[in-house]
């Protein structure tokens, strides 16, 4: 299917979101997929990602992470400098600020008159974020890909309360790990699945990929695993595309 890309602004708090909006050819009313890339923005590989993603019959929007300061409107290279410049801007917001983002792009979202059901995901730091869409009434089911800083509270410039608030996520929520992730070891996994047990939240998806890396799903560099990769996308596409509603 082919796959039409428009770039928005996104209306927020005293600052414009620059997005790109994905929806597959046909017209018609679809569901929304609002996507949260890794640190590096909006990269030709997370919009190669998103533009599979929108074939597969969603209308996906991918904002940038860092609508504030000098990296508003920037795609980082996958380089030593674009790492350190993409973890500045991380620690340059705050959850609360994240959060304030997350609202208006979903209310972009949900006032389009093609969009019928919302739906989030997101990859390594926006997997994060993706978890705390996952608090909003709206959002019918959540895929966090190798989610960091879960388990301790990293986010942003403060810690956030991500964990500890897994009772308030309201849809279905799918998490998927690579078993060598660094970001997210063993240990960490475990006390992430323990919190969101205890939090009530029995009824969700997990997974562990075995031989995964950290951000094994990005096709540039030495860590990326096509078969994951492939593996990876079609449980999220089954699962946000209704088999989360059994």
């Amino acid at each position: 299917m082919k796959v039409f890309e428009e770039d928005v602004r996104i209306s927020g708090a005293g600052h414009e979101i620059r997005a790109k909006v994905l929806t597959p050819d046909g017209g018609g009313n679809r569901p929304a997929l609002l996507l949260y890339s890794d640190i590096f923005q909006l990269t030709e590989s997370t919009l190669r990602t998103c533009r599979r993603l929108a074939a597969a019959g969603f209308i996906v929007c991918v904002p940038e992470i860092y609508p504030r300061g000098e990296l508003a409107g920037v795609a980082l290279e996958f380089d030593d400098a674009g790492k350190q410049a993409g973890l500045a801007g991380a620690a340059s917001m705050t959850t609360a600020e994240f959060d304030e983002d997350r609202v208006s792009t979903l209310d972009y979202l949900a006032a389009r008159e093609d969009v019928t059901t919302l739906h989030v995901g997101g990859w390594c730091l926006g997997g994060h974020l993706a978890f705390r869409a996952a608090f909003d009434e709206r959002v019918a089911s959540t895929v966090c890909f190798y989610p960091t800083g879960l388990h301790n509270g990293s986010l942003g410039a403060d810690t956030a309360d991500s964990l500890s608030r897994a009772a308030d996520v309201r849809g279905d929520l799918m998490i998927i790990f690579g078993s060598r992730d660094p970001h997210v070891p063993a240990g960490a996994r475990a006390q992430i699945i323990s919190a969101l047990y205890e939090a009530g939240l029995e009824d969700l998806e997990l997974h562990v990929y075995a031989g995964g890396e950290h951000a094994f799903m990005r096709d540039v560099g030495p860590r990326y695993d096509p078969a994951l990769t492939d593996l990876g996308l079609a449980e999220a596409v089954s699962f946000l595309g209704g088999r989360s509603l059994r």
